[in-house]
């Protein structure tokens, strides 16, 4: 069941201007960053309950994907983070599919080997990581059942 709710868009123009660019032509522009593939993550905002987007880096392993709470190394964690650990039902357009996904916060052995799949994607992440103290959460999409 695709989510509803009011749209509030990103603070941050860039982004706002990519995913809904992304959005809008069902992923036919505004696809890449810096010549990766990217998807748009639609969140239930974890206090306002408003839908929020927020286009990150396309990693896909057999149908399920992981996305990367990184913030370019920032002290603090994107606030997407925090709206997926409340509302664990999000939506993900890759290209034109979009679908409802669950998702949930990785650790051990299961994190180590989907972060080494998001640095083979976007090596920067390794960089990130030595930038911050906290942690970086990865968090996996799994599709929800219909």
């Amino acid at each position: 069941m695709p989510l509803t709710g009011e749209y509030i868009p990103s603070t941050a123009e860039w982004a706002r201007k990519q995913a809904e660019a992304f959005e809008s032509s069902d992923g036919q522009r505004a696809n890449t960053l810096r010549g990766v593939p990217i998807v748009v993550l639609t969140t239930v905002g974890a206090k306002t309950r408003a839908l929020r987007k927020t286009a990150l880096m396309r990693i896909e392993h057999e149908g399920r994907y992981v996305v990367v709470a990184s913030a370019g190394g920032a002290p603090d964690e994107p606030k997407w983070a925090e709206n997926m650990r409340r509302h664990p039902h999000v939506e993900l357009q890759d290209g034109p599919d979009k679908r409802d996904y669950d998702a949930r916060e990785l650790s051990g052995d299961e994190r180590a080997e989907w972060w080494e799949r998001a640095a083979a994607v976007w090596p920067d992440y390794d960089e990130y990581q030595k930038r911050t103290d906290r942690r970086i959460a990865l968090f996996l999409l799994e599709p929800r059942a219909r």
